[in-house]
């Protein structure tokens, strides 16, 4: 909170006269009964002045200011921006005694910024609990006449909750926005120069602020907006639902995209219908409703076929593309997918099937066709390059280095998030530099750098929280976890684990449990807590094959085995291992074979049949030697050596 005598807008100050003459003009009725009320005002009475937008605001204060007939008049300003407030009168009071009155001159205090605590939604907002119950002390304490400046939506909020405080107004004067600041308001939403998802937190939630404000011309309160204003609350509220998904907030964002689709189902402009059903899919796509969302985007693709319009096929095609791909359902993601292609290259639009070919490539990575996920990438990054588009090049750098790390090319994964991150910070995506953080800790950690891992980790969780994206802090606090485990700090590793599986089970994450279940059975497993280590392997198999991936059951089914193998349940073991090698040989994954050929070889030596115990540890020994892992190497060397010829 800060009190002052705010200067001007910049912006404003350039035309000044002109758009202060023009807002005057415009409302020069009510301006004038304005004037009256502050002139006949005494000791504490409240007006509610009715302004949507902060730069009229400051010009009518100016203009009150600057006004002949208020020039016995001295006025304050009082600015409260703090989303938290709760105690307005409070402040109000500290500030009071610091206000030196001028001679012969009456003081009104003019409230600004209070719509921050009131907020567009939610119940009973604290700031006007408190304003209605010590409604009475206002008197006694602030006895000085009081604007309170406030946008519509404020305004009516302020009426349902504090409705006592409202009662005692003695003025209610509403302004009329000139269209010059409705048109400036418009072209802030609609500059596409920075997409709101790279948008810092307060410039997002000023981007919000101005689309509610906005919202509020065009549907006023208690009255039914008909014809163009219609149509601008449709694209307003279709705005306001990809900034609330930008926020991770999808069930308020679905509120504005349901409004917005029911009025644009009245207009025949049905390609923007076919938008807005698409952006309703995401809303359900950012709660892992994808059954819900693919409905939607059937439906858009629908419209678009209708009206023969490609670029509307593309984005639907590309959206179901990404559902199926969310779910695991690798082939029919791909299908939609190339026909994308099929009709980018109908009408000859080649730079959109950059995107096409980096999700290609991630359809192989997940099926593990490291070599197919390359070259997609490859080509999504030749593409860009071409068209000069440097920013998105990013997430293809991104992309590569997962699959240069996976294929354990740890510097190679190493110079590609080096190059993401440097275009990331060039164009000032912070939010974006937290995955990739986040990947250069899981690259320290597999070359056993852990202070670094941890570093990389802390600066990944540190963005994340600074952009309140409590939905991909669980994965930081997984790898978290991994690294305090490798550290064997276990109580500290089971920590953060269940912080991943809280977040997780909040976000409704089903598929992601399954990992961090897995690791609380290793954690439990070296707590030797075995039955607890029996449940979450368990727990982490059965998510594992509800959503078919079959290629991460081999490492449950691996520890499965050491458990088996801790209690000298040496068949459960041998079954157990042997499920984790088919697996692993049937998706090709040689590396991860090695430490279940380590683990074999260990349960055979345990059985004393030291003959098959060396055929495993050799076997296991040969493969980190071909992919260069020395410190499991040195392990697997060291079992062979001590035994019995």
């Amino acid at each position: 909170m800060n009190s002052s005598r705010k200067p001007s807008n910049p912006h404003l100050q350039r035309n000044f006269s002109s758009e202060r003459g023009a807002f005057i003009a415009l409302n020069q009725e009510i301006f004038a009964e304005l004037l009256t009320f502050v002139d006949f005002a005494e000791k504490f009475t409240i007006g509610f002045v009715e302004i949507n937008f902060p730069p009229d605001a400051e010009i009518l204060v100016e203009a009150l200011k600057t006004n002949p007939d208020c020039r016995d008049i001295q006025f304050v300003t009082l600015s409260f921006s703090d989303a938290n407030l709760r105690f307005i009168r409070d402040e109000i009071v500290k500030i009071l005694p610091t206000i030196e009155i001028e001679p012969n001159k009456k003081l009104v205090l003019i409230v600004q910024g209070l719509e921050k605590s009131i907020g567009v939604y939610g119940e009973y907002p604290p700031v006007l609990q408190d304003l209605n119950f010590v409604r009475d002390a206002y008197k006694r304490t602030v006895p000085h006449p009081i604007l309170f400046i406030l946008p519509d939506y404020a305004l009516t909020r302020l009426a349902k909750f504090a409705p006592d405080f409202w009662a005692w107004q003695s003025g209610m004067f509403r302004f009329q926005t000139p269209q010059v600041t409705k048109d400036h308001a418009i072209h802030e939403t609609q500059n596409t120069e920075r997409i709101i998802n790279r948008l810092e937190p307060p410039e997002k939630q000023e981007r919000i602020d101005l689309l509610h404000r906005l919202l509020m011309e065009y549907n006023p309160t208690g009255h039914q907006p008909i014809g163009e204003n219609l149509r601008n609350c449709s694209n307003i509220l279709h705005q306001l639902g990809i900034a609330y998904l930008s926020k991770r907030e999808p069930i308020k964002a679905k509120e504005y995209l349901e409004e917005a689709e029911k009025i644009a189902n009245e207009f025949p402009d049905s390609r923007f219908h076919a938008e807005i059903l698409n952006t309703l899919g995401d809303s359900y796509s950012q709660q892992r409703q994808f059954d819900t969302a693919i409905t939607y985007y059937q439906k858009s693709l629908s419209i678009s076929q209708q009206l023969q319009n490609p670029r509307g096929e593309i984005a639907a095609l590309f959206k179901l593309g990404s559902a199926y791909l969310d779910l695991r359902q690798f082939t029919q993601a791909k299908t939609f997918y190339q026909q994308c292609l099929e009709i980018e290259q109908q009408i000859g639009e080649r730079y959109s099937s950059a995107s096409i070919y980096h999700n290609l490539g991630r359809v192989a990575q997940d099926l593990r066709e490291f070599e197919e996920a390359r070259r997609n990438y490859q080509l999504a990054l030749a593409i860009k390059i071409k068209y000069g588009d440097r920013y998105s090049q990013a997430v293809t750098y991104h992309q590569l280095g997962i699959v240069a790390q996976e294929l354990r090319e740890f510097e190679e994964a190493r110079h590609n998030y080096q190059q993401t991150l440097a275009i990331n910070i060039e164009f000032g995506d912070r939010y974006s530099q937290a995955s990739t953080y986040h990947q250069l800790g899981r690259v320290a950690q597999e070359l056993r750098e852990f202070e670094e891992a941890q570093r990389n980790y802390q600066q990944a969780l540190a963005i994340t929280i600074e952009f309140g994206d409590h939905y991909n802090q669980a994965k930081i606090y997984h790898q978290l976890g991994r690294v305090a485990q490798d550290l064997e700090e276990f109580e500290e590793a089971r920590r953060n684990y269940q912080q991943a599986l809280a977040i997780n089970i909040e976000f409704g994450d089903r598929y992601s449990q399954a990992l961090t279940y897995h690791e609380l059975g290793r954690v439990a497993q070296n707590l030797r807590e075995f039955d607890e280590a029996q449940r979450n392997y368990q727990q982490a198999l059965a998510i594992k094959i509800e959503f078919g991936d079959r290629y991460s059951q081999a490492s449950t089914y691996h520890n499965l085995g050491i458990l088996a193998q801790e209690l000298r349940e040496f068949e459960e073991a041998q079954r157990s291992y042997q499920q984790a090698l088919a697996i692993k040989i049937e998706f090709g994954d040689r590396y991860s074979q090695a430490s279940t050929y380590g683990q074999l070889g260990t349960l055979a030596e345990a059985e004393e049949n030291y003959a098959e115990a060396r055929v495993h540890l050799q076997t296991a020994l040969e493969i980190f030697v071909e992919y260069k892992d020395e410190y499991s190497g040195a392990i697997a060397r060291e079992a062979l050596e001590r035994l019995p010829e």
